[in-house]
């Protein structure tokens, strides 16, 4: 593969069994069979899409096992497992019989890093239940400003072993990590790292709501400068406390109110720093405008505040914040507004696939018709809904678990109009926001906020709020009198 240079000493002719053909995967089997290691990738699946991925691999020396997920490869010696694969995998239980490590490609990345004669790019990193994307964005957007050579690398979709090895030198990497990939990176040790909230999430993968933290917390292990908390989730500052950092490092804050020293927050619209200031305790610094952040949601400003506190330990100028925040742009279907239609606001918010997602979202927003539905992933609804009640105006209930929703309402909101749409077709988003216009009046928002999982009626969620846009802009097209293709 393209790249520079790294010593092979450690990887050649070493017998590595990458598990699963995903991209990550992929990624994994490619670089460390260009090391002169022995690659086998095995994966249970056996679909057209997952032989030519196979053919893609083998016609570059690499072994590739398909249908059988649980065998060990005879004389494996390290196992690098995709992100995805659970704990409890029988492939992971015959490694640890033989005595032979688990990692994953985060941490293949790390081990490689400083392997190459040029000096290795420090990792900002991050994680959170939710906002991690974003942040990481943000991030890289400010380090930009400052002018450093970066990129936003990790779970955000590019794979961090083939930025590692690349061509392009990097002075720092905004690195976004899942839960998963924690749990499977054990050596990683971040310049600074953020955990932005924590709330159930992938339970089903770790176990229990302490397994699932305590993934998290591994972000912060070894940071040598700043571990980035959200002083009003307790449960992140209980992380950095629990951590081993090097000497020196910092515990930084950050909340939507007036900071207190080694924070950062707002005062009458401006981000502030209490934290990289030479006298963090009668002076702040400012920032930026909240109306620098786009959208300035309260749960975005709390993401653009975490990415400050990041690029601030990593030396970054405050101008390069204001600039780096004004240059972002959110990805789709994360609380965009699509349309406004006869006084009513119309927003897209289909990332929010948790009930901690759109708990954000509907923080957003005084008066609301809400658009909710699909699949629950074991989740329940009071809490969500009793912080909601007094925002809502109507709701209209989509998918295959729109019923524990609609529960939830009868018990916590009972005098808010409910449309309850009994279809999973993918029409049925359509009928959801002509229901929804009907419901909301001038001054509303029509928020589509899921708080589930799309694939019961979508491909995913951007398909989903795809959806949802189309539907809106037909009824913008009626409004106007143009018909639906206006």
């Amino acid at each position: 593969m393209a790249g520079h240079q790294v010593n092979p000493s450690l990887w050649s002719g070493k017998n590595i069994t990458v598990a699963g053909l995903g991209v990550s995967g992929i990624s994994a089997a490619r670089a460390l069979a260009g090391l002169g290691a022995r690659v086998t990738v095995v994966d249970g699946g056996d679909s057209p899409l997952l032989r030519e991925r196979a053919a893609g691999l083998e016609a570059a020396g690499i072994t590739v096992r398909l249908g059988d997920a649980e065998t060990l490869p005879e004389g494996t010696e390290l196992v690098v497992t995709s992100p995805g694969w659970k704990p409890s995998s029988p492939l992971f239980a015959a490694a640890e019989a033989a005595g032979v490590d688990v990692v994953g490609d985060v941490e293949i990345a790390w081990r490689l890093r400083g392997e190459s004669g040029r000096k290795p790019a420090a990792w900002l990193a991050v994680t959170g239940t939710n906002g991690k994307t974003t942040t990481v964005q943000m991030l890289a957007s400010i380090l930009r400003a400052a002018g450093l050579r970066t990129r936003a690398v990790g779970n955000i979709g590019t794979p961090i072993v083939d930025v590692v090895l690349g061509d392009e030198e990097y002075d720092v990497l905004a690195v976004e990590l899942s839960s998963y990939q924690l749990h499977w990176a054990p050596s990683v040790r971040a310049h600074s790292a953020a955990v932005l909230n924590l709330a159930p999430d992938h339970l089903d993968w770790h176990g229990s709501m302490k397994a699932y933290a305590a993934d998290k917390g591994r972000i912060y292990e070894g940071n040598q400068v700043a571990c980035v908390y959200n002083a009003a989730d307790p449960a992140t500052e209980h992380l950095v406390r629990q951590a081993d950092v090097e000497e020196g490092c910092r515990a930084i804050g950050f909340t939507l109110g007036a900071p207190g020293p080694s924070m950062l927050g707002v005062v009458e619209g401006i981000l502030v720093d209490r934290a990289f200031v030479e006298d963090r305790l009668t002076t702040a610094q400012e920032l930026a405008e909240v109306a620098d952040v786009k959208p300035a949601a309260p749960h975005n400003v709390a993401n653009a505040l975490a990415a400050a506190a990041l690029a601030r330990a990593f030396g970054v100028e405050p101008a390069a914040v204001r600039d780096g925040l004004r240059a972002f742009r959110p990805d789709a279907h994360r609380i965009a507004h699509v349309a406004d239609v006869a006084g009513v606001a119309y927003v897209d918010d289909s990332k929010a696939t948790n009930t901690h997602a759109a708990e954000a979202s509907l923080a957003a927003y005084e008066s609301i018709v809400w658009i909710a539905g699909g699949l629950a992933k074991g989740a329940t609804f009071d809490t969500l809904v009793t912080k909601a009640a007094k925002r809502l105006r109507g709701v209209v209930l989509i998918g295959a678990d729109r019923a524990l929703i609609a529960e939830a309402l009868a018990r916590h909101a009972p005098d808010v109009p409910v449309v309850d749409l009994d279809r999973t077709d993918t029409g049925a988003m359509a009928a959801a926001v002509r229901e929804a216009a009907r419901l909301a009046g001038p001054g509303d928002t029509v928020l589509m906020a899921p708080a589930c999982a799309s694939m019961d009626m979508f491909t995913d969620y951007n398909k989903r709020g795809e959806a949802f846009a189309e539907a809106v802009r037909d009824l913008a097209g009626q409004e106007s009198g143009g018909g639906a293709g206006a």
